[in-house]
Parts: C-alpha cells; structure tokens; sequence
C-alpha cells in the first residue's frame, strides 16, 4: 500500500466487462464508456479485501517517497491521487448493469 492509499479505482468483473461489450455491439452509441462496477474506492479500502479473498496477508505500507524511489512516480500517483470513474453514461446509454455492482462481491466470485 503506498502512503495513505487514498487514490480512487474504478474496478470491474470480467463478467461485467463481457456483458457491457455485448450491450455496446448490440446497439450502443459510438463513443466512449466507463465501464466499471458502482462503487469506486480508494487503495486503503479496496487492497486488504482483495488480499483476503486470494488467502494472502494484509499488504504492507510503503512511505510515498520510497514507492516513488522504488516503482516510479507513475505508479505512486495513481495510488495516492487517481479518482475513480462513474458508470452512468454506459448504464443509461446501453441500458447495462453490472452483475457485481461491487469490487466486494466480485473479488470473492471471481475465478482463481
């Protein structure tokens, strides 16, 4: 986990990723969608349940300036600023709906 773990992910079930691609061809618009489940979360949130439903320990911090030494500045900014993306545009457009409106159901049911 770098720093607070603050910044925000837009997740996403392959399932869901199937289904909104099928919705799209069927009859969506051209243009672009965000195509991601409902709740977007931060890091802090999101890390610890992921490492649960795959049997393996909580993640570990690492200070922001080390992670910016170790993986790069990209990688500390997406963990610590990035926001998450809203859904809406693809749910109303493409009348879809994701199967796992939550990263913590999806996790859990995903395969291993």
């Amino acid at each position: 986990m770098v720093g607070e773990g603050s910044g925000v992910t837009s997740l996403l079930h392959v399932d869901d990723a199937a289904l909104a691609t099928l919705a799209a061809l069927d009859g969506g618009a051209p243009g672009i969608y965000n195509v991601t489940d409902d709740e977007p979360a931060p890091l802090r949130d999101w890390l610890p349940v992921y490492a649960e439903s795959l049997g393996a320990k909580a993640p570990r911090r690492v200070p922001a300036w080390l992670a910016r030494l170790l993986a790069g500045r990209f990688l500390v900014e997406q963990a610590t600023t990035q926001r998450g993306a809203s859904n809406a545009k693809a749910k109303r457009e493409l009348g879809w709906q994701p199967r796992y409106p939550s990263w913590r159901e999806g996790f859990f049911d995903a395969p291993r």
